[in-house]
Parts: structure tokens; C-alpha cells; sequence
């Protein structure tokens, strides 16, 4: 039998809701992803607050708030309190994302369900690691390795392998097959027949047209706009797919010469933006290389201005402009209030990018056809004044005396304590209660009773023999003196974080000084609301820019990696559905759709066995090295030494095995390697031409698709001198065992 693995939707199945999985491989439980929509419900963590105090470890892919919005709220509330790992970008920018939400809440209601402080706590607990890095677990987790690999979609954005026993579970959610300005495409399709893969179906009923083509369109819609005297508003995310969509902007607005002021408007967009110049090693190879050449950041916005306030807008008026603001929902941020301005009017448009979540503001203006009018409440903070700032100050002073009060009283029963409880020691400052007792009887003949007083040393029970303050010097010294560490004067990567990026410890450092004044500022306030209906006149104009892989890209990477089981989590129930009955017809693989709370098993049919090498087998073995790894042919025999299995020396001279070839060719890399031996190479119908006569093809098996078996190696061509080398230089790309 192998690896046990079972997986648990807690939110995000057979719907569109919020990403949160449990995956239990042999008893270790990850928590994958921990979302929340911008509603913020509790009532859909119902399902995670019954297992949470029994994770072990959370795995975080994306930066948005439908993979980690609920994770302060979990640490806090629920007893979530296992590590987290997620990328260096997943850890920033989710933190950012999390900073922008509450605030954007706390202007407009007395939000409690978590504050900046959790968040904190809660990030804190993110170990950060870089793509491709495998970390090994300990304790309960010995044994597993994780892994992140590039998923595309957001910056950071991550495809878990969890690796046990040499069975992998793969967990890719959200990603995107397709290269785009800022991020690379993801790397799932070099993944080969892993015992598990949990991916969704999301996107299993749409197929997406040409990017370019896409792009044309959505600049065409909101030149269209201001041309004619309008304003667009983009309801976007914090820092997720909205960066992609200011590289668009910035790029066009550049090349057309066009003057229609761009703001980008969150409580954290300059910190945003600051912190994404640092990650260009997490993007594409295109802006990597256009550092390397030009020293050119992309995000260098030129034509973008970056603003945490309306003010700025407040003082365009009407004025023809592009707002790109949080959040996408439409429920609370600048986008709500921009909004409300800006629909009475039908020249300007609202264009989203992205699929409302369900229940919002955003998913009731993208039915078909829209709403003429939708209810929504304003609200904001305003200082208290008159009698409710003089009510809310006596209030104040009067938790003071109480809080005054309480802590005197502990004081005082404290100091009783302490007297009530002499030692009885054999301290010479100590006065012993019966010679006390004594002294009084004996002042009694004196015609009264006489206190004693005890001037001196009377420590507590608790105490030890008075002495002077005296501290051990434990160093140790050689010939040259004091012996040093020097991890003590070292700084922590943290530290180093915080001193290149200019952060520090206090709000300053991890938001925008206007949200930290907001923040700071002790004025005592309240929130005031009022429904009003607003009459839809704007356009409304859906685009998916959400940078997922469409449905035809989806069937095809699974159909591609070919795992032995897959599981289908996040997506309506039809395309759910949809892509089940697709993945059943088209493959032998075993196709799971769980509901939420239902746990499947997906443990592996495949029977794995751990043998030990003997030590008198290893010796005659020789390895040769292969990247990380050393290789070797073995020819043994397996035996049994202390209920474990073992491999020992044959007992029969074993027959001479044919020399076998490790190595993965490919003959785009086989041509570099030629050219740079200085050889005349064309690629042309699958084949290298290499010189005049030769030609190396490379013929695969179609019945081994998804699998790691041999591959065939053609080398054409009359015996010549040139082909007798290019068979050498060949040999040199691989390991002969």
C-alpha cells in the first residue's frame, strides 16, 4: 500500500467560494490555502473551525483574499496555530492585501473581527520559501517534502508537490499555462504522473481569445470613454491581477502618447508598488532581462500616479480620467464610493476585470442584463463633538478609575500575601514567629501588651538568603581572549528585509504614512450610515482579465500530466461536472469531486517497499554523480534482517547488462551545445542538422505519454568523420552506466 492521503474541501467546492482544503498524507495534516471572500461571513469557516486546532502546517498559493483573508481571523479566533509557508511575494503582498481590507473596513464600521495586530501575529508565522526549494518537514512531518513551483496568476503564485516516500501530491490551483508582462507561465505541465493532483475547475467552461487582441479591446473601451468626456473606474484587487493591468496601462498610455491621468488608488498602493520593484526575480524572463540589459525597472510607472486618498480626485471634478481602485467586490474600499459617484453619469464606465464574488455588489451589476438601480449604504467616520464627545470622555475617565481601582486592590492583597507568609529559616535576619510570640507574653507583665516592631530584612517565602547582586561571567576565553560568536552580531535576513526595503518595526514600515495617521490618530470618532439607491446610467462592461488557464488549456495540462488521481475542487457545479465526465472518458485516471466536509481517500493502489543496501553491497558499488544525486547499477537480491527488507550481493555472478544512457535530451539545448563547439546547426521538422551529413532526431513513444520511460536517440548520416564526433559529443550529454 502506499502513501496515505485523504483530502477534505472545508470551502471552495461544487461553488465558487473561498479556496480552503485539508489534506491529510499519513496523518500529517496540511490546511491548503485559508480564504475568505470580501463579506468577510463567519459563518463559512464553520468547516475549518472544527479541524483547525489539529493542522499541522498551511501551505498559502496565491496573495488575494480568497486564498489567505481568513488566516488572521483563524489564529486568532480559532486555534489555527500550525507554521505557514508560502513564497517571499505570497508573504508581502498577502500582508499588504490583509492591511488594505481593514482598513478599508474600519472607515466605514467598527470592525472586530480581527485588527492590524493579528495580522501581525498571524504573518509571522510564514516561513518564506523560493520556487523549486524542497523543505524538508520534521517532528510528525519527518519524512515529507514540500515544494513551490511557479503557478503564474499572481506574483508568488504557487503550485505545492508535497513529496512522501517518492509519491507526489500536487496541489495547483489558480494557475495560468500562458506567459504574460509580468509573470511567466506556470510549470505544472513538467510535472510527471504524480499519485495526486487537486486542481480546479473554475475556469472548465470558458476558452479565452488571443492576449493581444484582448488587450487592443480593453485599451479601444476606455479610449472610447475619454475621448468623449467620461471617466472609467477599474474595481481591482490589492495587489494581485491588477499589476498586470497597470504594466498594460502604463505601456499603452506610453506608446500612444495619450494624457488622461491613471490613478491607482488603495490604502497601500505605494507600498505596493515599492515592494514589487523588489521581486523582479519572481516575474517573467522578459522584465529580468530588460534589467539585466538596460537596468530598466518595469515598475517604474510613468504614467500611473500612485494615491492613498480621494483628495487627489476630488480636485480633477470631472475631469476625463482612468481610477484603478480597491476592491474588486464593490462592497467597502474607494471603489464602493467612487462607484456611487460615478453611476448617475452615462458617459463614464465601470469596467471589471474580474468575476464579482458571490453576494457582492460587483456579481448583481455583472447579470445580464444589469440592474437599473442597487441599494447601497454609505458610511463613514466622522469625530464625536458636543454631548457625545463629553458622554464618550466620562466614560473614558471613569473605565480609568476603575482600572485604577482594580490594580490597587491586586497591589494591596499582593503585599499581604507577602507579609502573611514568613519564612521559617535559619537566616539570621529572619525573626522566628515563636520567639515573637514569647516577647509579647513576656511584656504582658508589664501591665500592656507590647508590638513588636521588625525593622530589618523579612523576605517571602519564596525568597533565598539576602546577598549583593553578583553575575556569573560564563564566556569562555582561549590565548587571545574573550571568545566570541559570530551569529551574535550577524543581522537576520528579517532585519536585512527591513533595512533594503526601509521598513521598520512600527505601522510605518508596512503601510502608507496617510493609512498609518489614519490609523495613529486618537480623535475619538463614530460611523455613520445611510441607504440610499443609486440609479445604474454608467456602462457596465465585463473582461476577463483574470489570468487563469482557460477550459481547453486545463484539459489539456491534466490530459499531459497524467496523474494517477485527480481531484476537482473550486467551480460551479456545472463546470465542475463538466470536466469530471471530460477527464473519465478521455483517460484512465481516477476522477474525484468532493462536496464540502466529505473526505475522500486518495491513498495510492501502487504496493512501495523500503529496502536498506548492506554495507557489503555498497561497497562494491560504484556512483557516479548526476546533479544532485549519484547513480549507480545495482545487481542484488532481496533479503530479510530484522523484519526489514534488505538488498545483499547476488549469490550467482549476475549476466552483463547493456550500457544504459541517463539523461533527459533536448535538442534545443544539444543544438546550443554544438553551436558553441563552433558547429553549423538547423532545426527544421523535429530533427538537428548538425554540418553537411548528419542528423539527430529524437523519436518518442505516444503510448508513454506522461511517463518517465526511455526515449530513442536517431543519429543519421554516412560514417564519416563528422559523424563519429557528433556520436561523441553526444554520449558527453548523458550518464553511462
Amino acid at each position: 500500500m502506499g502513501t496515505s492521503v485523504q483530502v477534505t474541501p472545508l470551502s471552495g467546492a461544487y461553488g465558487e467560494g473561498p479556496l480552503c482544503y485539508l489534506l491529510a498524507v499519513d496523518g500529517f495534516r496540511f490546511l491548503l490555502d485559508c480564504g475568505w471572500t470580501d463579506l468577510c461571513d463567519t459563518s463559512q469557516l464553520q468547516p475549518l473551525a472544527k479541524v483547525a486546532p489539529k493542522i499541522d502546517a498551511v501551505l498559502l498559493s496565491h496573495p488575494d483574499m480568497m486564498h489567505l483573508g481568513a488566516l488572521p481571523y483563524a489564529m486568532k479566533h480559532l486555534g489555527l496555530s500550525a507554521p505557514v509557508y508560502a513564497t517571499e511575494p505570497v508573504f508581502r503582498l498577502g500582508l499588504l492585501t490583509m492591511y488594505d481590507h481593514f482598513l478599508s473596513r474600519w472607515q466605514v464600521s467598527d470592525f472586530d473581527l480581527f485588527t492590524l495586530d493579528d495580522v501581525d501575529a498571524a504573518f509571522q508565522n510564514i516561513v518564506r520559501l523560493k520556487y523549486s526549494q524542497n523543505y524538508l518537514l520534521n517532528d510528525k512531518g519527518e519524512g515529507i517534502v514540500i515544494a513551490p513551483h511557479v503557478a503564474g496568476h499572481l506574483l508568488g503564485g504557487t503550485v505545492w508537490k508535497i513529496t512522501k516516500d517518492g509519491e507526489d501530491v500536487v496541489y495547483a490551483v489558480d494557475f495560468n499555462h500562458r506567459k504574460e508582462r509580468h509573470l511567466n507561465g506556470t510549470v505544472l505541465g513538467s510535472f510527471v504522473r504524480p499519485a495526486v493532483l487537486i486542481t480546479d475547475a473554475y475556469n472548465a467552461l470558458n476558452n479565452q481569445g488571443y492576449r493581444k487582441k484582448q488587450d487592443q479591446d480593453f485599451i479601444d473601451s476606455l479610449v472610447k470613454v475619454l475621448v468623449t468626456g467620461g471617466s472609467v473606474l477599474l474595481p481591482v484587487d490589492t495587489a494581485g491581477r491588477v499589476l498586470e493591468l497597470l504594466l498594460i496601462l502604463d505601456t499603452y498610455w506610453g506608446e500612444r502618447g495619450l494624457e488622461y491621468p491613471i490613478y491607482f488608488l488603495t490604502n497601500v498602493s505605494t507600498s505596493t508598488v515599492d515592494y514589487v520593484k523588489s521581486f523582479l526575480e519572481w516575474m517573467g524572463d522578459q522584465i529580468a532581462k530588460s534589467f539585466e540589459s538596460s537596468r530598466a525597472n518595469a515598475f517604474l510607472l510613468k504614467k500611473v500616479t500612485l494615491i492613498i486618498n480621494k483628495e487627489e480626485l476630488e480636485k480633477l471634478g470631472d475631469t476625463p480620467k482612468v481610477v484603478l481602485a480597491s476592491m474588486a467586490s464593490l462592497e467597502v474600499g474607494f471603489s464602493h464610493d467612487i462607484f456611487v459617484e460615478m453611476a448617475n453619469e452615462a458617459r463614464n464606465l465601470v469596467l471589471f476585470t474580474e468575476k464579482g464574488q458571490f453576494g457582492t455588489l460587483a456579481r448583481m451589476l455583472q447579470v445580464d442584463p444589469p440592474p437599473k438601480a442597487v441599494k447601497v449604504t454609505m458610511s463613514k467616520r466622522i469625530p464625536l463633538v458636543g454631548d457625545e464627545l463629553k458622554a464618550y470622555e466620562e466614560e473614558q475617565e471613569r473605565i480609568k478609575r476603575e482600572e485604577v481601582l482594580k490594580a490597587s486592590l491586586i497591589k494591596e492583597e499582593e503585599i499581604k500575601a507577602s507579609h502573611g507568609s514568613i519564612a521559617k529559616t535559619s537566616d539570621p535576619m529572619v525573626i522566628d514567629a515563636s520567639s515573637s510570640h514569647k516577647s509579647a507574653n513576656a511584656g504582658s507583665h508589664f501591665g500592656g501588651n507590647a508590638d513588636i516592631l521588625i525593622d530589618g530584612f523579612v523576605p517571602p517565602s519564596t525568597s533565598v538568603a539576602p546577598m549583593f547582586p553578583f553575575f556569573e561571567n560564563t564566556a569562555e576565553w582561549d590565548d587571545f581572549g574573550e571568545v566570541i560568536n559570530p551569529d551574535d552580531y550577524m543581522l537576520k535576513q528579517e532585519e536585512m528585509d527591513n533595512l533594503m526595503l526601509g521598513s521598520g518595526d512600527g505601522l510605518d514600515g508596512k503601510i502608507d504614512d496617510g493609512s498609518a495617521r489614519l490609523l495613529l490618530d486618537s480623535t475619538p470618532s463614530k460611523v455613520i450610515s445611510n441607504e440610499m439607491t443609486v440609479q445604474v446610467k454608467c456602462s457596465l462592461i465585463y473582461m476577463d482579465f483574470e489570468g487563469r488557464s482557460d477550459g481547453r488549456s486545463v484539459k489539456s495540462v491534466i490530459g499531459h500530466v497524467a496523474p494517477l488521481k485527480l481531484v476537482l475542487v473550486h467551480g460551479s457545479a456545472e463546470a465542475t461536472e463538466h470536466l469530471k465526465m471530460h477527464c473519465a472518458k478521455t483517460s484512465d485516471m481516477h476522477v474525484y469531486a468532493p462536496q464540502i466536509e466529505e473526505t475522500i481517500d486518495v491513498t495510492s493502489d501502487l504496493c512501495a517497499y523500503k529496502v536498506q543496501l548492506s554495507e557489503k553491497l555498497m561497497s562494491n558499488i560504484i556512483c557516479k554523480k548526476l546533479g544532485e544525486h549519484e547513480i549507480a547499477w545495482v545487481d542484488a537480491e532481496v533479503g530479510k534482517e530484522d523484519e526489514k527488507l534488505i538488498l545483499l550481493p547476488p549469490s550467482t555472478t549476475p549476466a552483463p547488462h547493456k550500457p544504459v544512457l541517463v539523461g533527459d535530451l533536448k535538442l534545443s539545448d544539444f543544438k546550443q551545445f554544438l553551436e558553441n563547439k563552433g558547429w553549423q546547426v538547423e532545426f527544421t521538422g523535429g530533427a538537428s542538422r548538425c554540418g553537411e551529413h548528419v542528423t539527430v532526431r529524437k523519436i518518442g513513444d505516444s503510448s508513454q505519454k506522461g511517463s518517465t520511460g526511455s526515449q530513442q536517440i536517431v543519429i543519421e548520416g554516412p560514417l564519416c568523420e563528422d559523424y563519429y564526433k557528433v556520436r561523441e559529443l553526444l554520449y558527453a550529454q548523458f550518464y553511462l552506466l
